[in-house]
């Protein structure tokens, strides 16, 4: 691993502790409080992915969201991040990891503050989207910023399992944190949480963090940044879509075609542009590449099946938001002891295998879910939280610090900005395509099973849109037609669980595959030594602007 960059004369008043670690030694004299700064902003920024789940049905009532609203507030959050995730990369190699920090959190906890008092499902909307944009600029940050204090291997892999434990933490806690909150006070408390943890973090940031840049500062990438959003946001709105516009419909069909279009203007902008958001030759270092894919196939077949998970124990084993929030807490407490272990195992074991471990953990947590009947009962979900615990813990903290390790100081921006991206890509794509494949499954076992039910036409088909529509309208019906609609609406879903969990079993096997096969050989510590040794060169010099250190 590369040294810490070497502060330049500060003024008097600039405190000690917030210039770069000197070379040489374990790092940053302050390393462990700079690692809990981070690891608090991460928390809330992984609490947010996936916080809004268990008020979605609270949402319906108070601001009559309609279900394509839903999808979006659930996935706009995560698009704006990875859309972005390359560019705030590039933000903090040029001007600095500190103040791109710094600029994440004030975005994010004043978004945060003003969904909280949000009056319309399009102000919430836009609130959730600069959340996004925050999390874009403090992800990939304090990545970059733990590769810099931390020059020991040995510590950098502690630190960098605590990292990827709060952000599996902060995934898992969303819904344990949300149905706590939405038992006790209104829906908007589940972004207000955030306000004085951010406000917390800022303030210590401001007096510790130390600043680093990487030495060839490249130009920023607007076109770059611009087609990656437009890209990934046409393809999840197709995603989105299909079950309801049906897969084959012309603008279905027209927004993948779109999305095919902005997505491979993105990589031949990224390969002709001088000075790119994204050099593509980084993915020439097989870690990072393949690492990444890990991370991606991993993320969109847990952070699915977690999506679909809660909606069943919610709307069919009929826990309200507090015990379903309850209820996942085991996930949580499976991450924060699967990642940190996994980390130090990598010390001694290959990542491939680790990260192998992990996808078959996935596989496991799947295929429980997708042969889950409609007699089955907490007992089973159980099992599958803890097997998608030890996934997680296992895919996210091995595989990114491979990444990470792999790395010298001037690509640490960029290439933990890969990461992170791929972190948030693979979730956003996992609430898509997942949750699309149960929608259609769950919209025609429906209207088979309540055929003879002798329900009104209008309200079986507004009962298609979701499980929770159903059963909003179910009260609304006779006693019997209400039951009857019930019914038929909570064995529609765990129908659609079977072909929705299968395909996330599918893409996990497949990571396991990558990881056996394409994944180099040897462990994370290796991997550092060489980075040091030999550095990439994804950038040629002269495309760039030396840039100073702070």
């Amino acid at each position: 691993m590369p040294s810490a960059p070497s502060p330049s004369p500060t003024p008097a008043s600039t405190p000690a502790a917030a210039t770069a670690a000197p070379p040489g030694g374990k790092g940053h004299p302050l390393r462990w409080p700079i690692l809990a700064v981070l690891c608090l902003s991460l928390l809330i920024v992984g609490l947010d992915v996936t916080v809004l789940n268990v008020a979605l049905p609270t949402l319906v009532d108070e601001l009559g969201a309609t279900t394509s609203e839903l999808q979006w507030l659930v996935d706009i959050y995560s698009l704006m991040a990875a859309g972005l995730m390359l560019f705030a990369g590039s933000l903090a190699d040029r001007f600095g990891r500190k103040p791109v920090f710094l600029a994440g959190l004030v975005l994010f906890t004043g978004a945060s503050a003003v969904a909280a008092f949000s009056q319309s499902t399009e102000l919430l909307m836009t609130a959730r989207g600069v959340m996004g944009v925050g999390e874009a600029l403090i992800m990939p940050a304090t990545l970059s910023i733990i590769g810099a204090v931390f020059t020991d291997p040995a510590e950098r892999m502690k630190a960098i399992g605590l990292w990827s434990a709060m952000i599996g933490v902060g995934l898992a806690m969303g819904p344990l944190v949300g149905g706590w909150l939405l038992g006790e006070f209104w829906w908007g408390s589940v972004f207000l949480i955030n306000v004085p943890i951010g406000i917390l973090a800022l303030l210590v940031a401001v007096r510790i963090v130390p600043n680093s840049r990487a030495t060839v500062a490249r130009r920023l990438d607007l076109a770059g940044a611009v087609l990656s959003v437009l890209g990934v946001g046409t393809l999840l709105w197709a995603i989105i879509e299909g079950p309801v516009e049906g897969w084959t419909s012309l603008p279905v069909l027209a927004g993948f075609g779109i999305a095919a279009v902005l997505l491979a203007a993105f990589l031949v902008r990224e390969r002709t542009a001088a000075e790119p958001m994204l050099p593509l030759g980084i993915f020439a270092h097989r870690r990072l590449a393949i690492g990444n894919i890990l991370v991606f196939l991993g993320l969109l077949s847990l952070l699915g099946a977690l999506f679909v998970l809660v909606q069943y124990l919610q709307f069919v084993l009929g826990y309200d938001a507090g015990e379903t929030g309850l209820r996942i807490a085991p996930t949580a407490l499976v991450i924060l002891v699967a990642a940190p272990l996994a980390s130090f195992l990598g010390q001694h074991v290959g990542t491939r295998w680790l990260a192998a471990v992990g996808l078959a953990f996935a596989v496991a947590s799947l295929l429980l879910l997708a042969t889950t009947s409609d007699g089955d009962g907490y007992g089973r979900v159980l099992a599958a939280m803890l097997c998608l615990g030890f996934g997680a813990g296992f895919i996210i903290g091995p595989t990114s610090d491979a990444i990470v390790g792999s790395l010298p100081e001037d690509d640490l921006g960029v290439g933990s900005a890969t990461n992170s991206a791929a972190v948030q890509l693979g979730s956003a794509l996992g609430v898509a395509v997942l949750g699309s494949l149960l929608s259609g499954t769950y919209r025609d076992e429906l209207e088979s099973s309540a055929a003879g039910a002798a329900l009104p036409p209008s309200a079986l088909d507004a009962a298609g849109d979701s499980v929770g529509a159903a059963l909003g309208i179910a009260t609304q019906l006779t006693q019997q037609g209400g039951h009857a609609l019930a019914e038929a609406a909570r064995s529609a879903y765990v129908s659609g669980m079977a072909p929705s969990m299968y395909t996330g079993a599918a893409v996990a096997a497949a990571g396991i595959l990558v990881a056996l096969f394409l994944f180099p050989k040897g462990r994370t510590t290796d991997a550092a030594a060489e980075a040091s040794a030999e550095p990439l060169k994804s950038v040629p010099a002269q495309s760039g602007r030396a840039a100073g250190r702070s």
